[in-house]
């Protein structure tokens, strides 16, 4: 028997299986089958082995568990569709640095446990990484930082190419990280917004797309304040991205009125929000009345400014009822206190109305409720004509921006403003849940922006695959039982490699992906990786990773 090529006009040619027969003295031709339906791959082995090639094929030990391959197989295949393998370039230090971001993802921790876990990974078949130690990591970190600028350049290029557009509007947030020690050369102490007391801290600052697209993050020292930092990243959009108009958005912590000069300054518009104090300072020079917060935005044009009143009737409410549930709350400790100190002749009452009146004002009471001591017994006071001008501006804010009506109507404006939420999800997700920013286990300065970096080069890999989730499944505040980016890691951590131990020589091979990983690759659109050998197929070297 054989296997034949035959042409076929103008279609493929045919693959036949074929053998030769003697009748009489005449040699004839007999197809057996039709193989063209069949993949290279199968019909190359079915030539080998009638050329009898797998004669004396050594016996397969059982195959015993390997390495893990599915979670770096995919992430790598993510690397390649954001633009982070080729910005990396193929410098002796890219593929440590692509391991470093791999690692953020998938595992987290020091530099020291990243190596530890590739020691339970195929990273030298899926990334062609020898062997190496924590020192080489560190190595990797240092390059990083050196090419900061360059690779958020090429990824940003890459982004724009992919989407089709420079962007037209970036969104700023800075949050903190805190740390356990104390030598980093960047930490120090300073407002924590983790509400963490007594530890140093780093302020970060994210640049992203209006679609949360990570483009740029800066590390700054820990007592940073928020707006100093707003004229980096102007630099960063102006010098290194080249974007001349965009509507920078940031938060009122941010955009102060030397920020918002030095973007106007720039040729640059902005969006960001009032605080408290100014919002009533404004309703108090009647600027706007109060009838204007609506649910659905409202713009009032201010000088050359606008600005763009809301309510949210959900927050509103919410906001109120936890302002009941706290005056209950008081009334209940005070009647506590109140019963200790009849009972208990040598008990303070001063003591008391000290705790009690911190207790208020912690909890933003002292607006409208007073506290007096009168008989050893605490009262307590509620000025109701206070109280609802308290309560006057619940769940209700006010935006300022330069940009035109023309250009972006009120409800643009506010909609743009709340995509800050998005920016500080992925701050959650970068600090604290998948991503695991801290704690940091590097002290000197450019370590520290480099494992930063890292990060947000792992959140945008973290991005990439939660949408191809969530295409695919949904999301958990949808249906609890959704596919989240933990979950599929953890299915794909089940791929892993097979070895089998023939004549002294060992061999690994795939299983073939169950329903729950195939489901994974096709919702990332990943062609999974090729399975074991099959009955036919040559077990030779030349078919598996050695």
């Amino acid at each position: 028997m054989y296997i034949a090529t035959a042409p076929n006009r103008t279609s493929p040619p045919a693959i036949l299986l074929r053998e030769s027969i003697r009748e009489g003295k005449k040699v004839k031709t007999r197809t057996l089958a039709n193989l063209t339906s069949w993949p290279d791959d199968r019909i190359r082995a079915l030539k080998r082995c009638l050329k009898g090639e797998f004669d004396h094929l050594p016996s397969l030990s059982t195959p015993t568990c390997d390495r893990g391959f599915g979670v770096l197989f995919v992430l790598k295949e993510l690397a390649q569709r954001v633009g982070l393998i080729q910005a990396l370039g193929k410098a002796p230090q890219a593929k440590l640095a692509l391991f470093l971001v791999l690692a953020r993802v998938a595992h987290q921790g020091s530099r020291l446990s990243a190596v530890r876990w590739a020691e339970e990974q195929a990273v030298a078949e899926v990334l062609g990484l020898a062997a190496f130690d924590e020192d080489a990591l560190y190595g990797a970190l240092d390059w990083l930082a050196e090419q900061q600028a360059r690779l958020e350049l090429a990824l940003y290029r890459h982004y724009v190419k992919r989407v089709g557009q420079t962007p037209v509007l970036v969104l700023y947030d800075v949050p903190s990280s805190y740390f356990e020690g104390m030598d980093n050369e960047l930490a120090a102490y300073g407002y924590n917004r983790d509400g963490t007391r007594g530890k140093k801290q780093i302020v970060i600052g994210l640049l992203t797309a209006a679609d949360g697209e990570p483009l740029a993050i800066r590390v700054f020292r820990g007592n940073t304040t928020d707006c100093t930092t707003v004229a980096t990243q102007i630099e960063l959009l102006k010098q290194r991205f080249n974007i001349n108009e965009v509507v920078f958005v940031g938060d009122r912590g941010m955009v102060k009125a030397k920020g918002k000069k030095a973007l106007t300054d720039e040729g640059l518009q902005y969006i960001t929000a009032l605080t408290d104090p100014q919002v009533r300072a404004l309703l108090k020079k009647q600027v706007f009345q109060p009838d204007l917060f609506d649910e659905t935005a409202q713009a009032v044009e201010h000088g050359s400014l606008r600005l763009v009143l809301r309510r949210n009737d959900a927050m509103c409410r919410q906001q109120r009822q936890r302002r009941q549930d706290k005056l209950a709350q008081l009334q209940r400790l005070l009647e506590q206190r109140n019963a200790l100190v009849q009972a208990s002749p040598r008990a303070q009452p001063e003591a008391g109305l000290r705790r009690f009146s911190a207790w208020i004002k912690r909890y933003k009471l002292n607006g409208f409720v007073t506290l007096s001591l009168q008989d050893r017994q605490l009262h307590l006071d509620i000025d109701e004509d206070k109280r609802a001008q308290v309560q006057l501006l619940d769940g209700c804010y006010v935006l300022e921006t330069d940009v035109a009506g023309d250009h972006m109507d009120a409800p643009t404006v506010d909609a743009r403003y709340r995509d800050l939420q998005n920016v500080e999800r992925d701050f959650r997700t970068l600090k604290t849940t998948l991503l695991e920013l801290r704690p940091i286990f590097v002290r000197k300065a450019n370590r520290t922006r480099a494992h930063v970096f890292c990060a947000m080069l792992a959140l945008k890999l973290a991005r990439e695959f939660d949408s191809g989730l969530k295409a695919a499944f949904g999301s958990t505040a949808d249906d609890t039982r959704a596919l989240t980016v933990t979950d599929a890691l953890q299915a794909l951590s089940r791929l892993c490699f097979q070895r089998y131990e023939a004549e002294g020589q060992s061999f690994l091979a795939l299983p073939q992906v169950d329903q729950k990983q195939a489901a994974i690759f096709n919702a990332v659109d990943i062609k999974p990786p090729p399975t074991q050998f099959s009955a036919e197929a040559n077990m030779s070297a030349e078919l598996f990773l050695r």
